[in-house]
Order: structure tokens, then sequence, then C-alpha cells
């Protein structure tokens, strides 16, 4: 296919009412912070253009996760992508731990950052004030808890998952380390309310930062597909056991459930009586499909 059909799909279904009152009182606490530390996994779409105003005078620190189930033929954004002020850029690993270098950098470059760059109305405090921003599920809460395991040797902080809008509303200020004393706050996931375009959300809801039912798994895992044989990434093929790549999302999903046995009783009404039939299970096969993507075990593969 040389494009996609989006069916004429309409994003605005896509952003959670909760969302806007999360993006005010991320706007309230932008004006008590030192540095942003912003959490990114797609390299160009996953990157909130609501918050842009606030990087122009403050530190910024992009972070972009999960590197290691990206594609290393196509590099991602320049670390200095930030509009303003002062910007530097960190990847990492699919995991957030003591031996991530994500963790190793971050309160160094942030602590420089602070000291090269005014802090106006902050000047007198001694404390670093952070704010941890970022689109959903892009592991926000994960990388202060690696933070705090590594410099104050303390547990979890804050909750994190595998679902998008675990945190809920901005919480009070985490302590991640005592020399500098710095502090991280950990805010919900935001999306912009007006998604640049249906693809940019499809990309989002791929890596998980929309509810897969609000956008639809059957039409998500198509969109993988065409992306998939855009970019030249058969590894589904081998994956299944196919022997070739495929164009339509139909045959592969029929593959997918005929193999792994993921069928449902479908209660069938006769002119005898009801009998129960069992079924293939195309919606768990595309959840099976998804899920293998977002796992890496269909390749490494950059959606930007």
């Amino acid at each position: 296919r040389e494009r996609f059909d989006f069916g004429g799909r309409d994003v605005a279904s896509w952003f959670p009412r909760h969302m806007a009152k999360g993006l005010r009182q991320m706007r309230v606490a932008l004006r008590r912070a030192d540095c942003l530390v912003e959490r990114r996994q797609i390299p160009l779409s996953g990157r909130n253009p609501a918050l842009l105003e606030a990087l122009g005078i403050r530190p910024h620190v992009l972070v972009l996760n999960k590197m290691d189930l990206a594609d290393p033929r196509r590099q991602p954004v320049s670390a200095g992508a930030g509009p303003g002020g002062g910007s530097r850029g960190v990847t990492g690993g699919a995991q957030s731990d003591s031996s991530d270098p994500v963790a190793l950098q971050v309160v160094p470059m942030v602590a420089k950052l602070v000291a090269e760059g005014p802090r106006y109305h902050r000047a007198e405090n001694s404390e670093h004030n952070i704010l941890v921003i970022g689109v959903p599920n892009v592991g926000k809460s994960s990388l202060i808890n690696s933070l705090r395991r590594l410099h104050l040797k303390k547990g979890k902080a804050t909750a994190v998952g595998g679902e998008p809008g675990i945190t809920k509303a901005v919480l009070s200020r985490i302590q991640v380390c005592e020399k500098p004393l710095m502090y991280l706050v950990d805010t919900p996931g935001v999306l912009p309310p007006r998604l640049g375009d249906v693809e940019m959300g499809m990309k989002l809801a791929l890596c998980g930062a929309i509810h897969d039912h609000l956008v639809g798994e059957d039409i998500m895992a198509d969109y993988l597909l065409y992306t998939l044989n855009k970019q030249q990434q058969f590894g589904y093929v081998q994956r299944y056991g196919l022997g070739q790549p495929c164009d339509r999302i139909e045959p592969l999903l029929k593959h997918v459930a005929l193999t792994q046995g993921r069928t449902q009783k479908v209660k069938v009404l006769t002119g005898t009586g009801n009998v129960n039939m069992m079924m293939l299970n195309y919606p768990a096969a595309a959840y099976e499909f998804l899920r293998d993507f977002r796992a890496g075990r269909l390749g490494r593969v950059t959606l930007d």
C-alpha cells in the first residue's frame, strides 16, 4: 500500500477529559520549576506542543526511552532540539535502573543546566525543583523511582504501570538526590488537546500513550502492518511462520488466531435450537500482534 486509509477517524475523541485538568495543573507547577525533564518514546510524535512555551525560559532535558527497541538505522531527533533555553538529550533502554546511562546522567546534567542559567524568582533557593513531563505511559514514574534508588538508595515513591493514566494528578515533590538537593515532580501524562493528525495519534496509540479501545485494536494492527511493510521490517513473517510478507491485515490475524489458538465460543441460533460454535478471535489476535510489537518481538522499529 502506498498510503493508509484512516477512514475519516476523528482524533478528538482520543483525548480523555481528565487530561485537560492535568494540563492546567502542570501549567501552574511550571512556575515553580527550575528545569524540565521530558520523557519521550517517539522522537517527534511524542512531543506535546502545549508545553512548548515553558521551554523557552527554562533548561530542558530530553530523555528518549526504549532506544533498545528502536531501529538503529533511523537516527533519533537531535539532542539539542529544544526550542530555547539550555537543552540536552539522553537516550536509554527499555528499563530504568542503576545500570542505565539515563539514571547516571540526568542529575548531573540537570544540576549543570540549572547552575548555568538564570533562576528568576527562585534564585534564593538552594534546592532544585524539577518537573517531569511527557505523554502517557512513557516511563516518567519509572525514571523518578530509578533516580531515587540510585542517589538515595530508597524504594519507589510513585506508582508505575503498563497502561496510560496511572498518574492521574500532579503529585507532591519527590526527593531524588541529597547533593545537590533535588526534588522531582511526577505529572500525569498529557496528550495535546489537538493532535497534529490522525497518523500522529496512531503512532502514540501503538506505543501505549492512548488506550487501545479508544482507537480500536483492528485499525491499530492494520496501521502497524502498513508501517512495518513500508519500512521493510519483515520480522513478523518469521515470528508467525508466514511464507512471505502480506499487505492485508485479515490474513495475518487469521494466521495468528489459528496458530496460537485464539478462539472464542459463539452461540448461534438455528432451526433446531442454540448451537455453540468455536470462532476465530480476531480482536485477540490483533492484541497479540500489538503486544509483540511493543515487546520488540517483531524487530527494532522506529515509528517516526
